[in-house]
């Protein structure tokens, strides 16, 4: 539940003109800075694309038998991801996103047009109003994808663990724990009673 915090964040903050969402699976490796400066082009959220060929795009994550669904999105979009992504607060309340997505949790109380998770009401929430964002700005799949490249991971701003294979998990893959332990106080109090196995 607490994944849908993130649709609240103007509430949160109401203040604040913009904010930068960091996921807590993520390790940032170089200064973030830069992305202030991105032109959103009056869109709300700036996101890496995940799609490549036919994977990740809207057809994988919402139920395009659905005619509310069918109607409405191109099943074709590319998808992007939580995990790092800078949102203008005054365009999100512009656009009332908040309230685009209690009508579509509404309307899906059912689960007929996405089933669990908060990916696919931020897909639907944010369509039309998510500006992509370089590659290099957040490299996914650290947790699921044993494939990804050194140079990509290494020339990335974040780098994400989504995906099961969490680094502070028995099961996370050895080629992308150590670019999360580098960091851990081992130290720490708090760190040595979570026993992660270092």
């Amino acid at each position: 539940m607490l994944n849908h915090l993130r649709f609240y964040l103007p509430e949160m903050f109401p203040k604040l003109h913009k904010i930068l969402f960091l996921d807590d699976d993520v390790v940032v490796q170089k200064d973030l800075t830069g992305l202030w400066k991105v032109d959103l082009d009056g869109k709300v959220n700036g996101a890496v694309e995940t799609c490549f060929g036919s994977f990740h795009r809207y057809a994988q994550y919402l139920n395009f038998s659905h005619p509310l669904i069918k109607e409405r999105f191109n099943p074709k979009a590319c998808a992007w991801a939580f995990g790092m992504n800078i949102f203008d607060l005054d365009a999100w309340r512009r656009e009332k996103c908040t309230e685009h997505y209690h009508y579509w949790q509404n309307l899906n109380e059912d689960r007929a047009l996405w089933k669990l998770g908060s990916l696919p009401p931020g897909l639907i929430t944010f369509y039309s109003t998510t500006k992509s964002l370089d590659k290099s700005w957040h490299v996914l799949g650290l947790g699921y994808n044993p494939s990804i490249s050194m140079d990509e991971i290494s020339n990335a701003a974040v780098i994400h663990y989504n995906g099961n294979m969490k680094p502070w998990l028995d099961i996370a893959m050895n080629q992308y724990k150590n670019l999360w332990t580098k960091y851990v106080d081992n130290d720490m109090e708090f760190v040595q009673m979570c026993n992660f196995g270092l």
